[in-house]
């Protein structure tokens, strides 16, 4: 079946988070982690049904949406879960904040890379743990981790490392050898391993994608992974993600943690979630086609020079662009390209003001425009 990514979506006048934030402005969003597409026709369809039902109440996923889950990380990573080990929940924001709760002592210490995804920097904190943020460095294009940099920065109360897998906003894939020194550092540090999994199915590169629960049974007894099929099949208004975690009194602690004040998953975020799963992977693969295109305009846009002081390494994954803006020298560069008529994510919040993120999780025209308003943006400014 053919799949439509190339008409204009209006969004203009919806409930969209994302062209909220500039209505009435000539900006294009390309900052939220969401996409400018219609959501495959079978999860439309599903959530049709769930809505022609006309009972919307407390809810839990069927056996059949269970199943899903199950077939889909076996069918995908050979990885065997028990039903057991998964944790419903509603997103991952949620998710890593209950991590943080769940593992160690107020006081305590929580690990993680930067420049990350920004939960990663305040969940700590909100759950009065110190945050021991690692800078990656840029070796020869190629975001790296400083692994002296990482076990140096680690001390004896530290409970917890967040990993980003594949890595926002950096777009790196982590390969097994790498992950498999994490591995190797949360087992010698005795850490609880939280890797946030969420865009393993958006790889652009000829890469696998290595949960890191199949990398022995010991690592995973301390893994918490979080997973949804929110940001590869444009579905996270619907709330729908879960967590697996093998280690029984780790799971239980991980579930303690959100009792009381952590929202149930609702209706037709589990219809989307099981259509996703079972019938989802054409439009996916349509989907990835149109990403590594995107990705590749805006490489090739940037290594021609049309947007000088603008520089980026290689994405390996996901829909987002880190864009390096220093040598640009702006004080405010979110407001400079806004000014221009294009709305970016700020790198500070991520840890790292020298950069912006850009979305190009959208058609091609958009992505066009959105790169032609930051061209004449900098050619006013030279």
């Amino acid at each position: 079946m053919p799949y439509d990514f190339s008409s204009i979506v209006s969004r203009h006048g919806t409930d969209s988070q994302k062209w909220q934030k500039y209505r009435g402005r000539n900006i294009l969003p390309m900052w939220v982690a969401d996409m400018d597409f219609h959501v495959a026709p079978e999860i439309v369809a599903a959530v049709h049904a769930r809505a022609d039902d006309a009972v919307y109440g407390y809810c839990r996923p069927t056996d059949s949406t269970i199943a899903s889950v199950v077939d889909y990380l076996r069918r995908s990573f050979d990885w065997r879960v028990e039903v057991d080990w998964l944790v419903w929940l509603p997103g991952l924001v949620p998710a890593i904040n209950l991590a943080c709760r769940a593992v160690g002592e107020r006081g305590d210490a929580v690990a993680t890379l930067t420049p990350v995804y920004p939960p990663f920097l305040s969940a700590p904190r909100l759950a009065e743990r110190r945050l021991i943020a690692s800078d990656l460095v840029l070796r020869n294009g190629r975001w790296e981790i400083d692994w002296e940099r990482l076990e140096a920065s680690l001390t004896p109360d530290t409970r917890l490392f967040l990993l980003c897998h594949p890595h926002n906003p950096v777009g790196r894939v982590w390969r097994r050898d790498e992950l498999e020194r994490i591995a190797d550092l949360c087992l010698r540090h005795d850490l609880v391993l939280c890797s946030d999994e969420i865009h393993c199915d958006l790889i652009l590169d000829d890469l696998p994608h290595v949960p890191t629960g199949t990398l022995g049974s010991e690592i995973a007894a301390r893994t918490i992974t979080l997973l949804a099929p929110s940001k590869t099949y444009n579905i996270a208004g619907l709330g729908c993600s879960f967590a697996v975690i093998s280690d029984s009194r780790l799971r239980t602690r991980f579930k303690n943690a959100g009792m009381g004040v952590l929202a149930e998953v609702n209706n037709f975020g589990y219809a989307a979630c099981e259509a996703a799963y079972r019938h989802g992977e054409p439009w996916r693969q349509a989907l990835l086609r149109r990403l590594r295109a995107n990705r590749d305009i805006v490489e090739t846009t940037i290594a021609s020079g049309a947007l000088p002081g603008v520089s980026m390494a290689h994405i390996e994954a996901t829909y987002l662009a880190w864009l390096d803006v220093s040598a640009l020298g702006l004080e405010d560069p979110v407001a400079f390209f806004e000014a221009g008529g294009v709305g970016l994510s700020g790198g500070t919040p991520f840890g790292d003001p020298r950069h912006v993120r850009l979305n190009y999780g959208c058609p091609e025209e958009t992505l066009r425009e959105g790169l032609a308003r930051m061209q004449a943006s900098l050619a006013r400014r030279a």
